[in-house]
């Protein structure tokens, strides 16, 4: 085979012409230390806090600690077959998760991996888990009722869309059964609700989606899970990714629902990653910054302006108290930042009053400007009446005699606690509650036995939908009890009561 010079020449020519020189930088560095999830690397010049970078076999890292020689990273996966001197790339983006609507139902891990096995999630778009919070520009004033459809709740300490409302109590206390609750009260309601569980059980976790899933809760919600089994840093991102998947839905217009469950395993993991990257320790040996990552986490939680689609994000973090003591380093810190907090008291819970809603130290600082009148109507006079009940409760122990009005405000404060009890799984919806609480602050209810209130309730809210389902539809409508809805709510109790006690 004959090629002649000229026709090498021309290929060659022609090769050149195509060529283009293309030269790639990777800001790189060297591992110097490896260990227990942390990595100290050497070399990386132009890291950013929080950035992405590649480590060998497939795992990424998160840099946090920028020093004068080093950069100090944790592993987001395992440090098997990671060692010293091996190659770290710099991605140059901060740590990101997916975000969009095919998240709905799925169950993902802290990097918005699915861990259900449903298959990939197809979605193209990500978000940064650490954005700037709304500013206060940005916002408008909470004004909108988000029922949880816990009488206690709606009634006492009310939550509003965009507010940050903390769950805070000893370890089984019902805590996490009351964000469950509120939950499955959203369906039907265009809401969209995230879960987040950091560091608990994955048989509680799973108990949880299985729990949804049978409620028809998945539809409209998303879990994220970092469990016990987790590392630190895993456990650490957990709530930053919620809060980026739920921000994503909350920047279309929507209204997101998210629980944090709970931030003092998110503290205790931060405080473990800290202490092995040298920083230094301070009170209850958690670093100095541990306020910090609990304030821009729930300075997202937000109702935004007209302007910006009016979506809101409400944040429902939860933290476990050792013996009630709310005055411990974490407890006071997140209760600083919160916009109110419902204290369950393990007394109560023990006592088998559930849930174990203290009602004396429970506040919610902006929900009142959401509630709607009607209940404002039911309940303005219910959280003194429950004070003078525990107070006369307290003084009645000692066997005292005591006047007529006390012993009528007695049997109307141990009616009330009957009422306040409800069932888990079982939210009730808002015209419902009114209807009941109605008649018990107004004394209907002086002349039924204590251990009949709770068959008197169920009883009377399923004749209600039976006989007088216009009352509700008319506190539907008109948001307030007018004395026309009144005086007809009024005849359906005097109605049902004569029915009840005949029976009884």
């Amino acid at each position: 085979m004959n090629i002649k010079p000229e026709e090498i020449t021309s290929i060659i020519k022609k090769e050149i012409e195509k060529y283009e020189k293309q030269i790639k930088t990777v800001n790189s560095g060297t591992i110097i230390q490896v260990g227990d999830g942390v990595s100290r690397v050497y070399g990386l010049d132009d890291c950013m806090e929080g950035e992405l970078l590649e480590f060998p076999n497939n795992v990424y890292g998160m840099a946090l600690n920028l020093e004068q020689d080093n950069v100090g990273c944790v592993l987001l996966g395992s440090e098997e077959g990671i060692k010293e001197g091996d190659i770290v790339k710099g991605t140059g983006k901060i740590v990101e998760v997916p975000v969009g609507e095919a998240l709905i139902g799925r169950v993902v891990n802290s990097l918005g991996e699915p861990i259900d096995g449903k298959g990939p999630i197809n979605t193209k778009e990500t978000r940064p888990i650490e954005v700037h919070a709304p500013s206060i520009i940005d916002r408008s004033s909470v004004n909108e009722p988000l029922q949880t459809g816990i009488k206690a709740i709606d009634s006492m300490i009310p939550i509003g869309k965009g507010q940050r409302e903390l769950i805070i109590g000893d370890r089984q206390t019902g805590k996490t059964a009351l964000c469950i609750d509120t939950i499955l009260n959203q369906k039907g309601k265009d809401v969209i609700c995230i879960y987040v569980a950091i560091g608990q059980k994955q048989s509680t976790v799973a108990h949880i989606v299985n729990t949804f899933t049978e409620m028809g809760a998945m539809d409209y919600s998303i879990v994220v899970s970092s469990t016990a089994a987790d590392s630190a840093p895993l456990q650490y991102l957990a709530p930053y990714a919620g809060c980026s998947i739920g921000e994503y839905f909350m920047h279309q217009g929507k209204d997101v629902l998210i629980i944090y469950d709970d931030l003092s395993k998110h503290a205790v993991a931060y405080r473990a990653m800290s202490l092995l990257l040298r920083r230094p320790p301070g009170r209850e040996a958690y670093p100095g910054d541990v306020f910090y990552i609990h304030s821009r986490l729930l300075e997202r939680a937000a109702k935004l302006s007209p302007e910006l689609g009016g979506g809101s994000l409400t944040a429902l973090p939860i933290i476990e108290t050792l013996a009630g003591d709310v005055t411990a380093y974490i407890p006071t810190n997140v209760i600083s930042i919160t916009d109110g907090q419902i204290f369950l008291e393990s007394d109560l819970f023990y006592e088998g009053q559930r849930p174990a809603v203290n009602a004396g130290i429970s506040v919610s600082r902006v929900g009142g400007n959401a509630q709607i009148k009607a209940m404002k109507q039911v309940s303005g006079t219910l959280r003194l009446d429950l004070a003078q009940f525990r107070e006369l409760e307290a003084f009645a122990q000692f066997g005292s005699d005591l006047d007529s009005d006390s012993n009528r405000r007695l049997e109307k404060g141990k009616r009330l606690m009957e009422i306040l009890k409800q069932d888990q799984y079982q939210p009730m919806d808002v015209t419902k509650q009114i209807a009941i609480l109605y008649a018990t602050v107004n004394d209907f209810l002086s002349d039924v036995k204590v251990s009949d209130i709770r068959r008197f309730e169920k009883e009377f809210l399923e004749y209600m939908d039976t006989h007088h389902r216009d009352i509700e539809d008319s506190i539907i409508e008109e948001k307030t009890l007018t004395n026309e809805i009144k005086s007809r709510l009024e005849e359906a109790i005097v109605e049902f009561k004569k029915i009840f006690l005949k029976d009884a």
